[in-house]
């Protein structure tokens, strides 16, 4: 069946901070990526709703926030089916005439990450778009996993560590620049996929009629990144290319949140948008613009907590449900996979971490936290108890309180003891079996455990 219908592909990168070239990264080289930039616009101010995968990509999928219908503990709800009134993206497109599918991207022979926090049997048609009947259309996601744990390093262009710039909440230990110029060099290997990816579009004659989006489910997993609502757990890159239709080598510093992503796609080829949909429209001739955005935290693995943010161009306030819990509460996944999460309390208590990073060690959190991200675009200094802040805050707080009420925020329901201590053994276990399966004890001593990661890593 003929038709002038875009095509549409969404290429996510999996726990990838907007940490790339095109952005201004140094040591790094995103030379595909770049190019992507170069013939699209780049989004400096993309943030997603959720600072871990199955929330974020619930609220992507639907383009609806996860606290709005129970998707916001993370991997919960798998077995429950999607509300009668909600559909996927894929629902729509499906329903306009497209084929759409998922794949890890090349060699394109399996099926690529879902990961949402509901039950859908077949949200895709297939793994690739060569299934399709000729002509058809297809929304296609690629969903490329190299950026997540484990890091995957680049024989091709090794970087040297000394090279990387860490944020100031990092102690500078030669540990913790070797994992992040591994992050690095991980992402060098995702942009060659890109690049395999659009030289193929390039390839089939597709390019010109294809709308490409490169985005990320959520933030780089460090730490103070994935899992928390500061910056770097919920800024992602963003770059759109639809030749003749979106204005190439331009930077937009629109705000955009990850519910918007598909209201913005259907509204781009011509679909209905259903009216569920909580996001905007942020390109084209329906392009709305935001004050602000939104994200939630909750449960992650068997971690309970409850955070919530509002983020302007200039500010950020931050709400911690649970200030009497330590932002470094035990968490299986970080304590696995996170160098630093052991290192951090030796060099605390050896009286060697800046005020910076001393701070994330608190035993408990403040019940806000203010920043004003043109200042401090780290968020390291809290003006929350600024007096010279409060109507700052106060009119966050006020529009933070709003969005609670009108989205429905789920969050304000504690999940029951039944489910919480179902995921509290499911983590305990799992890291008990992966720390065994590296041939550690579960309970090894942080010195012990830091030697095995030098050993590992250096």
């Amino acid at each position: 069946m003929a038709t002038t219908q875009p095509n549409v592909l969404w290429i996510y990168g999996e726990d990838l901070s907007p940490d790339l070239g095109c952005y201004g990264t140094p040591a790094v080289q995103t030379p595909n990526i770049d190019q992507l930039a170069e013939e699209g616009t780049r989004f400096s101010n993309a943030f997603v709703t959720c600072p871990v995968c199955s929330p974020s990509r619930s609220a992507l999928i639907t383009g609806t926030y996860q606290t709005h219908f129970d998707a916001h503990n993370h991997r919960s709800n798998r077995e429950k089916p999607l509300r009668d009134d909600m559909e996927l993206i894929t629902d729509c497109f499906r329903e306009a005439g497209y084929f759409t599918c998922n794949s890890p991207g090349p060699p394109y022979n399996r099926r690529g990450k879902t990961d949402f926090n509901f039950q859908r049997e077949q949200p895709f048609d297939g793994i690739d778009w060569p299934e399709r009947p000729e002509g058809q259309p297809f929304y296609a996601q690629i969903n490329i996993p190299d950026t997540h744990r484990v890091f995957k390093p680049d024989p091709e262009r090794p970087i040297n560590p000394d090279d990387v710039e860490l944020p100031p909440y990092y102690p500078d230990h030669p540990l913790i620049r070797k994992d992040w110029a591994l992050y690095l060099e991980s992402i060098q290997i995702l942009d060659r996929k890109v690049g395999e990816i659009l030289k193929r579009l390039d390839d089939e004659g597709l390019s010109e009629n294809t709308i490409v989006f490169f985005m990320s489910d959520h933030g780089r997993a460090h730490i103070r990144c994935k899992q928390f609502l500061y910056d770097g757990g919920i800024h992602i890159p963003l770059i759109v290319r639809w030749p003749g239709n979106v204005e190439a080598g331009t930077v937009s510093d629109a705000l955009i949140s990850g519910v918007d992503f598909t209201p913005t796609t259907l509204s781009l080829t011509g679909i209905d948008i259903p009216n569920y949909v909580q996001g905007q429209i942020f390109l084209g001739s329906e392009t709305t613009s935001r004050e602000a955005i939104f994200a939630a935290r909750d449960r992650c693995d068997g971690t309970d907590d409850r955070i919530r943010c509002i983020r302007t161009h200039q500010y950020k306030l931050i709400r911690n449900y649970r200030p009497e819990l330590p932002y470094m509460q035990f968490n299986g996944y970080k304590k696995l996979q996170y160098p630093l999460w052991t290192l951090i309390r030796i060099l605390s208590e050896k009286g060697e971490l800046s005020e910076a990073q001393q701070h994330f060690l608190q035993e408990t959190r403040p019940a806000e936290e203010l920043y004003d991200l043109q200042a401090d675009p780290h968020e390291v200094n809290n003006l929350a108890d600024n007096e010279k802040y409060n109507t700052v805050r106060n009119d966050l707080s006020a529009k933070l309180d709003a969005w609670i009420d009108a989205t429905g925020d789920m969050g304000e329901t504690p999940e029951s003891d039944e489910v919480t201590t179902y995921w509290d053994e499911n983590m305990a276990e799992k890291y008990s079996e992966n720390m065994e399966k590296r041939g550690l004890s579960p309970d090894i001593s942080d010195v012990d455990y830091v030697a095995w990661w030098e050993q590992k890593l250096l």
